[in-house]
């Protein structure tokens, strides 16, 4: 009997779990083995945060486990990855030595809040879910003063949540009455609110945030953080309580593994490949050029999208066909407005002459598909 392909997926995020899922269900455990291999043992859709924030959610109510893709037959080991050896085609984790014959990287962007010095001693980090009770405790609690929320590096994840963040928070201090003694400030290195998705969507996202008085400063690039002031390039600002979104980078093993260069991302094209045979990369781990400017935005649904694409690439080379499939570069997100309505961010990444992005109005019906996103998702993947 031939050796069965062994697909090994780095990452058990938004990638990882789509492409595992298209793999099986096109092909059986007699045709392709997969295994992922995680750190952590459960997986959660990033905008659940905002909701464990606003106290809609739990943590515990959030995730899905991992350890239940073996109904599936999709191979779960909680480990830390140690090496990429991409000449053997080896992988080394904590406990033991994994060998593939195919291998998608789908390891996400690690949080870096040390790259700028007094942001993790003076501040909340608004992406990390082990601060996402204090950062409530500190919002039910807080009566007068600053409220600065600051985007330090770019690219980041999901570039519309730090601005949902802020009409959440809007919304949950005018709940308790007192938003009218609390100022909002949102600070970002971009001259733009989201430059992904072009001027006509950031302006539409700057009156948003302006219309509930949160204030937007653009172009403040971070140098550093003291107890109640957050230091600019050009300037400062006061702040009463701060939450922000760190520089991200590629986890170590990635550079390590010549990948991408010093906490840089994997570059990649549309057909998601590396310059290593039958190795490809996914997500937010990934670079992918749209024009000389930009890349495709750092969000799950990307990596949802490039997972497929992937998956459908091996299961033609596992089966000997010659069709090549490209990531269409299609995406939505969504943007709640903190009064139970949502609006989508529709994005074509790749449409014909430049890329597409259009917002829709902010309707309870968008709020409802928002709620589906997630539901569907943990469904089918676990």
């Amino acid at each position: 009997m031939a050796n069965i392909p062994h697909v090994v997926i780095l990452g058990g995020g938004f990638g990882g779990l789509s492409s595992a899922n298209e793999l099986r269900n096109s092909l059986s455990s007699s045709q392709v083995k997969i295994t992922i291999i995680d750190k952590k043992d459960w997986f959660m859709i990033g905008f659940a945060k905002l909701w464990i924030i606003n106290g809609t959610r739990t943590f515990e109510d959030s995730i899905g486990s991992l350890n239940d893709l073996s109904k599936k037959e999709i191979n779960f080991i909680k480990d830390e990855i140690l090496a990429i050896d991409l000449q053997n085609k080896n992988i080394k984790t904590n406990s033991q030595n994994i060998s593939y014959d195919f291998l998608i990287i789908s390891m996400g962007s690690i949080l870096a809040p040390e790259k700028i010095p007094g942001s993790k001693e003076n501040g909340f980090n608004l992406y990390d879910h082990n601060q996402l009770s204090k950062i409530r405790d500190r919002l039910m609690n807080i009566r007068s003063g600053k409220i600065a929320i600051s985007i330090m590096g770019m690219p980041y994840k999901c570039p519309p949540a730090p601005f949902e963040a802020s009409l959440l928070i809007d919304s949950m201090l005018r709940k308790r009455g007192v938003r009218n003694s609390i100022q909002i400030d949102f600070y970002s290195p971009a001259p733009i609110t989201l430059p992904a998705a072009g001027p006509e969507v950031s302006e539409q996202i700057l009156e948003l945030v302006n219309s509930e008085k949160i204030v937007f400063h653009n172009s403040c690039k971070i140098k550093s953080v003291e107890p109640t002031k957050l230091i600019f390039e050009n300037s400062d600002a006061d702040f009463d309580l701060l939450l922000f979104i760190p520089p991200h980078i590629a986890p170590k093993v990635i550079y390590d593994s010549g990948l991408a260069k010093e906490s840089g991302f994997i570059p990649i094209n549309r057909d998601c490949k590396t310059s290593f045979e039958n190795v490809f990369a996914i997500g937010d781990v990934t670079s992918m050029a749209v024009t000389e400017t930009m890349t495709v935005p750092k969000a799950g649904v990307f990596a949802e999208g490039e997972g497929i694409t992937v998956a459908k690439n091996i299961i033609s080379k596992i089966q000997s066909k010659e069709e090549l499939t490209l990531f269409d570069g299609k995406g939505g997100c969504f943007i709640e407005s903190g009064k139970e309505t949502a609006s989508i961010l529709e994005v074509d990444m790749f449409s014909q002459s430049k890329p597409f992005t259009s917002l829709s109005e902010s309707t309870t019906d968008n709020l409802s598909k928002k709620i589906e996103f997630e539901k569907e998702r943990m469904a089918k993947w676990l």
